[in-house]
């Protein structure tokens, strides 16, 4: 059973996709994904939904971006809206984070499918107790680099 949904709204969106595939990998969480679009293929996007064992639902969309309220209009799942930069960024960054009330998507930076995977886990989490510690380790060695990093500028400092 996948954990994870990722709906793109068009096959253009891949590339966010394959860093939000890269994460749910890491943390070997399943996923399923699929292409179906919010204007074109409304009922489509239904189906995905409705028949769906997933647990939380990523949609990935640009331009109007209506893909991300669309799933959460079908489910009372956590739907995660990451929105896809072009040349209307506002557009789709909008759209995703001005949700009417009592449908919500949780929204993350534009093409940050990477932060979208890494909330999913996090929601996850909650109730597995080997994906929190993994999830634990994970933000160890993010800490660890910033360190690791500040060192390697620190050494390169002329006073």
């Amino acid at each position: 059973m996948p954990r994870v949904s990722i709906i793109l709204g068009s096959k253009s969106d891949l590339p966010v996709a394959e860093k939000t595939i890269r994460v749910l990998k890491d943390f070997s969480v399943s996923y399923e994904m699929n292409v179906a679009s919010a204007h074109r293929t409304p009922d489509r996007v239904e189906n995905l939904v409705k028949n769906s064992d997933a647990d939380v639902f990523i949609a990935i969309a640009g331009l109007s971006a209506a893909l991300p309220g669309v799933v959460a209009s079908f489910t009372i799942k956590p739907v995660i809206g990451v929105p896809v930069s072009g040349k209307l960024n506002l557009d789709s960054l909008l759209s995703v984070v001005q949700m009417p009330g009592g449908v919500p998507v949780a929204a993350v930076g534009l093409d940050r499918g990477d932060n979208a995977a890494v909330l999913a886990v996090e929601i996850l989490a909650i109730g597995n107790g080997g994906l929190k510690e993994t999830l634990t380790e994970y933000r160890k060695e993010q800490a660890e680099k910033v360190l690791k990093d500040s060192e390697e500028v620190s050494e390169c400092s002329i006073l």
